[in-house]
């Protein structure tokens, strides 16, 4: 078979397969990343932003490799993850613009891209450290100008033949990998993301991964046992950012501020997005500068050290599998919280279900809120259920592989079985895992969605399962969620209101406002007539919720296809609160089943 041109639907399938070599390694990558830091979470990172990638490009249907190239860079920004996700992200956006919007490209051209996205690599990073995953860049790109061949195929098996030997010199570039007889993680997740379009352009999905001979031996748990570089590594908080906007400064002046407050800085700048990943000691600091600048999508600090610790704790045990952080949090799907808020923390969703008549679907997995939102305009009216057991099973299965410990933050067990269901599946696990934590949110929607967010940040930072359980049920006691529905068809489906009630509401054009209360129930307090009221009746009930004074408050405000309500919500929040946090998301087709199209609704997260 010969390739002599690649197009969109071809790098698309390329990068998928890509995705696919890397998640068979995460495990692998976390065990041998010991550079810059050896916290054990390189393939995690890696893995997560590559399948962001993959999402993203499996939607899509462009032929286009400009159009390709361009949402596989969008979405490597937005997924990016650690030092590696963030330097492929840049590799992936040097990519595109080298690209521009060609259709097609041949193999010299293809070289040429090569070139530009790795010279745009190393203009952008703060200090490129050779022995890394630029390293293979560098080498791919020079191996591709070199080689003078129309053919595809051929291009990525010498490619990936030279991008191994590159690897195998890794550990004579940096002396903490010769110590730790390792090669660099991120350079060998590079070269695993080649196998993958190698074995795509060969069409032959199931090539054997050969390994390196000189590494065979590597030992397992190489993160664990090499010491923690304090004098080197000066910072402790592994910080990170996404900021959408209109007027984003320069990617250097960015740069410029950000490097008087850390090191192993990377900041990426793209149309009105701005992803940044540096080590610092004031990680608030980082995200108050950069609350200046735009809409702060997503924010996290991660302790490196404890992440270290637990590594050294899993190697000192004998454990055949590497936590990566202290706690692994997991949430099921009527969290409602946004993709790229879940992708940054590395939040696992187990899904509930949607039955369309006699047909089951996977809430947010195998029916998007979009899609929902375009079903209920059809006439569709589902059924939903919690999810199985087993589904929680394998959902703390995987949370355990990255956590020490595991917390699980749930559907109000007073609106649904789903907490019954964790209960039980914790009953029949075998597998001898993390030990689950399970938090009853008694809500749902965003201040569930607020509540797992919580527990994410309080375990980056290094705080004990049973601690973080207790500060979330403070937490909970100060917050909560009400809506607005616009319509009582769904609520009259669902059994939420009756037959009567609803047809009255109807003929009067009165919309109920419903409030989850502190047992977790959902139940009504107050009511208003015609959509123009519906804004300042949630204003005043919010306002009467959240006392007065509180200096430490964040929102959520989610939507049932109706995504215009938000920029009336959110200014108004803002008006009264100032510049806090608002977390905006459509639904989950599970909290619209119940709510009906035209609700909105507010979560309030009150941390005093």
């Amino acid at each position: 078979m010969s390739v002599t041109h690649l197009d969109g639907a071809g790098l698309r399938g390329a990068l998928i397969q890509a995705n696919e070599y890397v998640q068979r390694h995460r495990a692998d990558l976390n065990r041998i990343n010991v550079f810059p830091v050896p916290d054990g979470d390189t393939g995690t990172n890696l893995a997560l932003t590559v399948s962001a990638v993959a999402d993203r490009l499996r939607a899509g249907r462009d032929d286009s490799i400009g159009a390709v190239a361009r949402e596989a860079a969008e979405a490597g920004i937005l997924g990016a993850r650690g030092n590696c996700g963030m330097i492929l992200s840049h590799f992936l956006l040097g990519f595109s613009q080298a690209v521009g919007e060609r259709p097609r490209l041949s193999v010299p051209e293809f070289g040429a891209a090569l070139r530009s996205a790795t010279e745009h690599v190393y203009r952008a990073l703060e200090k490129p450290v050779e022995g890394t995953m630029i390293t293979i860049m560098s080498a791919i790109a020079d191996e591709a100008h070199r080689l003078h061949h129309s053919d595809f195929v051929v291009l990525f098996e010498r490619l990936l033949v030279r991008a191994r030997e590159a690897l195998a010199s890794t550990p004579d570039l940096l002396p903490v990998l010769k110590k730790a007889g390792v090669v660099d993680a991120g350079a060998k997740g590079f070269v695993h993301l080649l196998e993958g379009i190698q074995s795509f352009m060969a069409g032959d999905p199931l090539a054997p991964l050969a390994e390196i001979p000189e590494f065979e031996a590597e030992p397992a748990f190489a993160a664990a046992t090499a010491e923690y570089p304090t004098e080197s590594e000066r910072f402790r908080f592994c910080t990170e950012a996404l900021v959408r906007g209109p007027s984003i400064p320069t990617q250097e002046e960015v740069r410029a501020v950000l490097r008087e407050r850390g090191d192993s800085l990377v900041v990426i700048r793209s149309d009105n997005l701005l992803k940044i990943h540096v080590h610092t000691d004031e990680p608030e600091e980082v995200f108050d500068y950069l609350r200046t600048l735009g809409e702060l999508a997503t924010h996290k600090a991660e302790d490196m050290q404890a992440q270290h610790a637990v590594a050294a704790r899993a190697a000192a045990g004998g454990h055949m599998t590497l936590a990566r952080r202290p706690i692994s949090v997991v949430a099921d799907t009527a969290c409602d919280l946004p993709d790229e808020i879940v992708r940054a923390h590395g939040i696992h969703l187990v899904p509930l279900n949607l039955i369309f008549d006699t047909k089951a679907y996977r809430d947010r997995f195998d029916v998007s809120p979009e899609e929902f939102a375009l079903r209920l305009r059809e006439g569709a009216h589902p059924s939903t259920s919690q999810p199985a057991p087993a589904a929680f099973i394998e959902g703390f299965r995987r949370a355990g592989e990255e956590g020490e410990e595991v917390v699980a933050v749930l559907l109000s067990s007073a609106l649904s079985g789903t907490y019954a269901s964790a209960q039980a599946a914790i009953k029949q696990r075998a597998d001898g895992g993390a030990q689950v934590h399970l938090f009853d949110s008694l809500g749902g929607s965003l201040l569930q969605g607020l509540l797992a967010l919580k527990a994410s940040e309080l375990g980056e930072q290094g705080m004990s399962a049973d601690r973080i359980v207790d500060e979330l049920a403070r937490v909970r006691s100060r917050s909560g969620f009400f809506i607005v529905l616009d319509t009582f068809e769904r609520a009259l489906a669902s059994g939420r209101v009756g037959r009567g009630r609803a047809w009255l509401g109807s003929l009067l054009d009165i919309k109920p406002v419903l409030d989850i209360d502190g047992a977790g129930k959902l139940v009504p307090i107050d009511r208003v007539r015609g959509r123009g009221a519906m804004l300042p009746k949630m204003m005043e009930v919010l306002e009467k919720k959240v006392p007065a004074g509180t200096k430490r408050v964040r929102f959520g405000v989610m939507h049932v296809a109706c995504p215009e309500i938000l920029g009336e919500v959110v200014p108004e929040i803002r008006k009264r609160y100032g510049n806090v946090e608002v977390i905006t998301a459509p639904g989950t087709p599970i909290i619209a089943t119940h709510a009906g199209e035209g609700a909105w609704g507010i979560a309030y997260l009150v941390e005093d």
